[in-house]
This record gives structure tokens, sequence and C-alpha cells, in this order.
């Protein structure tokens, strides 16, 4: 790689930039955004189409925290797609703007192609009360906040040209609204939050850096040991691309990178925008429309199993009080009570009841939408807590029944629309298209003291790729920014380069100050909004 230490405008990257962007590529992307944005339009006026408009305050907050959200996306593009351009530009395997093109594609087909679990992972991390008020003004406020404090701080990395993680920004500001939370109700502060779900996610964005370092190590060494192939061993010379197996190997792994961003990081602002348009239109988003007559059945019959496990560990001693309101206290506290499962069994048998009457979810009346939904996600949370912690302790056969109950509930209420991924694609490639230099200069020429080598790129890329496609088949966000940065840095190494350490170390205190200054910032500005909406 280059030195830090060149001149202004003289980078590697700058020579290439004399560049235009090829027309075809032009073309190819404004046709996709084109259409993009008319199919988005069209379902959400088609979504919209049985709804009753009273007021058009609703629909402003929607569109502004729409606007909001489809921002930090927008944002996260400059970051964490630019990783993934970085090898194949320094190589010279793709023209740069070629490169954004192409992935910015892939990018669109890895988040069209999405589960939606990463997306979920990181709703889970919010207090359930703001989950179940999110059309209260404490409800818009916790949005608003975390996505503006997230979309300042990846702001003012990327300004820095700072490989920051956008996973780790999000977790950083739900932690901040959830301690500003409890201390603005006279709580414990840390009682928000659910710790174990972010120690979960913290080990992940923890980890994941040590995994792309020692991979991507392991994997050049043993690249060096079995390939005989010295030409993968080069640095590329002038602005020659590399010979047509090494070039399609490093397109092959970029276009891996970016489809599995895109399948990761581009979950991450989904489950907020469904936050979103549950809380201003919860007629149109608040249950999943698309389950029928069929499943409707299905939901019930796997209701009443599920309401035959619970009954049977019932102390019969237990007092009724409000199903509702008793397994949320159950999932804030994880403190299991005789009063749990008895709460749990009305609140199973509620929820049967009131979707039994309709043969289609879109049917439920929409002033018990909300209701109905909310009691979907509180019977789920609570039922894998009680999966987690053992208690009640459940032979195989219940266990199997309740799982498939929690999967049915989940169904009619953790679903993401089509539209809802293609407006993400298009922020992530808009995002990558316009802020991607400053991130691919830092990644190409800043960590190491040598040119990159084509095996180089390949290994950091693949260890990448697969890091985070293993990632999201298990639902938890990942950063590609600090596996890639990680990866490159772990083949320097083996490889006998120098590291640039002014650089490393700076990659490193923006991810030490990432999560506190994100909890800072989002804690603040929801204390602030709050002043404002009750």
């Amino acid at each position: 790689m280059a030195t830090v230490a060149t001149p202004a405008g003289s980078s590697l990257l700058d020579k290439k930039m004399k560049k235009g962007p090829g027309l075809l590529g032009g073309i190819i992307f404004g046709v996709i955004l084109l259409g993009g944005l008319a199919y988005c339009g069209f379902n959400i006026v088609h979504d919209m189409g049985h709804v009753t408009i009273v007021s058009v305050w609703p629909y402003f907050l929607l569109a502004v925290a729409l606007l909001i959200a489809l921002g930090f996306e927008f944002v996260n593009g400059f970051h964490d797609t630019a990783n993934a351009v970085a090898t194949v530009i320094y190589t010279h395997t793709l023209e740069p703007h070629v490169a954004v093109v192409w992935s910015g594609v892939w990018n669109l087909i890895g988040v069209l192609t999405s589960s939606g679990a990463v997306a979920y992972a990181v709703i889970t991390l919010l207090p359930v009360e703001l989950i179940l008020q999110v059309s209260s003004g404490a409800g818009f406020a916790m949005v608003f906040a975390l996505l503006i404090a997230a979309i300042l701080w990846n702001l003012s990395t990327w300004w820095l040209g700072l490989p920051a993680s956008s996973s780790h920004t999000m977790v950083g500001s739900i932690i901040g609204v959830g301690i500003a939370n409890q201390l603005m109700a006279g709580n414990n502060g840390t009682a928000g939050v659910d710790w174990d779900q972010v120690t979960k996610v913290f080990r992940v964005l923890l980890i994941s850096p040590v995994v792309g370092f020692v991979l991507a190590w392991l994997l050049m060494l043993l690249t060096k040991k079995l390939v005989k192939y010295p030409e993968l061993f080069t640095a590329p010379k002038g602005e020659e691309p590399p010979p047509f197996i090494i070039r399609a190997l490093l397109v092959l792994t970029c276009t891996g990178v970016s489809f599995g961003h895109g399948s990761n990081d581009g979950q991450k602002g989904m489950g907020l925008i469904m936050l979103i348009l549950i809380g201003t239109v919860p007629t149109a988003y608040a249950l999943n429309h698309t389950m029928g007559e069929q499943d409707v059945l299905n939901f019930v019959a796997v209701s009443q199993q599920a309401q035959g496990v619970v009954n049977s560990h019932v102390d019969q001693n237990a007092i009724m009080g409000d199903p509702r309101a008793d397994v949320t206290e159950f999932i804030k506290t994880k403190q299991f009570t005789p009063t749990t499962m008895i709460a749990l069994r009305e609140l199973i048998g509620d929820i049967s009841h009131e979707v039994g009457l309709y043969k289609e979810l879109k049917a439920v009346p929409p002033k018990d939408q909300q209701n109905v939904r909310n009691d979907m996600y509180v019977a789920s949370a609570a039922i894998a807590i009680m999966h987690k912690s053992h208690k009640p302790t459940l032979t195989a056969d219940e266990d199997k029944i309740l799982v498939n109950y929690e999967k049915n509930l989940d169904k009619a209420t953790k679903f993401i629309p089509l539209w809802v991924k293609v407006a993400v694609a298009l922020a992530l490639g808009m995002g990558t298209m316009i802020g991607w230099k400053r991130i691919v200069v830092t990644v190409g020429e800043k960590i190491g003291k040598d040119h990159l080598t084509y095996a180089q790129g390949a290994s950091a890329e693949l260890v990448a790729m697969a890091t985070i496609i293993a990632a999201d088949n298990f639902g938890m966000p990942v950063s590609t920014t600090h596996v890639l940065s990680s990866g490159i840095a772990g083949t320097m190494v083996a490889n006998g380069s120098g590291l640039q350490w002014s650089t490393l170390r700076s990659i490193a205190m923006a991810w030490v100050f990432t999560l506190p200054a994100a909890a800072l910032l989002s804690g603040g500005l929801f204390w602030l909004f709050r002043q404002f909406a009750s």
C-alpha cells in the first residue's frame, strides 16, 4: 500500500478519480433508483388505501421519521459499503465508479434477500415499554433520538476518514435511550436495558474484528504455502489490472462482501422503520396482512396447544391480574413468579380468541390491530425468556410446542414488507455513491506500509464475506468495517509488511469511544425530545 505521507491530491485514488463515471453504470443505477422509488411509492399508496385519515399530523411524523431512518442507512453506506470496494480499486481490478455501482447493486440484492432476523435482534435491545408505546410521544422520542445520534456519530467519524461501525453506533444509541428512559422514570438506570441481549450483541461486535484479523492472517499464510501462483502474491504494477483469474477472484470477493453487508447491515434500519410504521399507521402495519385464512386456522390450533402446555404449569394458588401487564413485568424484571404462568395462559387465550374471530389478520378491526400486535409481542418475548432461563422446567415435547407457538407469533408481528427492503437498499446505494471516498482511502492506503497484493485483498474479503454471512444466518449484527479493516491488517502481518500504527490507533480509539459517545448523544436527545412529547 502507499504510505500515509502523500501530498494532498496525489494519492492513487485521486489519480484514478480523474476518469469520469461510466455512462452505462450511471444509466443502470438511474433505472434502478427510479424503479425502486416508483415501487415504494406504489406500495405505500396501496397500504394506505384502507386507512381512514383523521389527522395529517401522524403522516407528517411518518414522513419525517422515515426520512431520518433512511438517512441513517444513507450514512451507513458512507462507511461500511465503502470497505467492500477498497480492495478491487487498489488492485486495479475495477475502476472506482464501476466498483461503486457494482457494490451498490449487490448491496441491494443482499438487502432484498435478507431474513429480517438481524432487524428484530436490534429491536429486542429496546425497553419493552417503549416498544409497546411506540405510537406515543415517548415512542417517537426514542426513535428520533437513537437515529439522529447514530447519524451524527457516523458523520463525525466519516469526516475524519475513520472506519467506524454502524452496528456499534446503533447499539450505543439504544443503550443511551434505555438508560435515559429509566433515569427519567426515577428507577435504576440499568433497568431499561436488556443487558443479556446487549451483552450477546456486543460480544459479537467485540469478537468479530479479532476473528477477522486471525482468520485473514491464517488464510494468507495457508495460501502462501499451498498456492503456487506467483502472480497472486505480487502488488499491482502501475495501473495495470491483474491477470483474468485473479481479477475474477477479487470481483467475486467484492461481490460477496457487498451482498453480505446488505443482508446484515441493511437490516439495522429496517426494524426501526417497522416501529415507525407501526406507531404511525398501525392499521396497515401492526400485523402481517399476508397471513390468510389457512394461516389463522393454523395459528388458533397452535395457540390451543401452547395454552395447554402453559396451563399444566399454572400454580393453583396464583392470583389473576391484568394478563398483559403481568407478562410485561416478567419481561422487564426477568423474575418468574406464580402469577407469570396464569397471566401467560390468559394472554394466549385472549390472542387466540381475538384472531380466531376473523379469517385473516387484515380483517382484525383497525382499533384492535395495535392491541393484538402488542399482546403477541409480549407473549413471544416472555416465551423466549422462559426458554433461555429454563423456568419453568419443560419437557422436550412441551418446549417444542412453545417454540412453534413463538414462531407463529413472530410471523404475525416480525415481518418486513418488500418495499421497506427496497427503500433501505436504495438509501445504502446512494450513500455509497456519494460518501465512499474517505473510507476507501483509509482502508486502501493507511493501514499498511506496503501496497496491497492480490492475495491480501482476496484473503481479507473472503474472511469478511464468510464472517458477515455467518452472522446474518445467526441473526446477529456484525461490523463490516471492523472485520474487513482487521482482516487487511492480518494479511499485512502474515506478509511481513509494516502496519501504520497511527491509523490503527485512530480506528481503535473510534471503536472504544463509539459506544459511550453514541449512548450520551442518544440519551441527551431522548431527554430533550421528551420535554416536548408526552
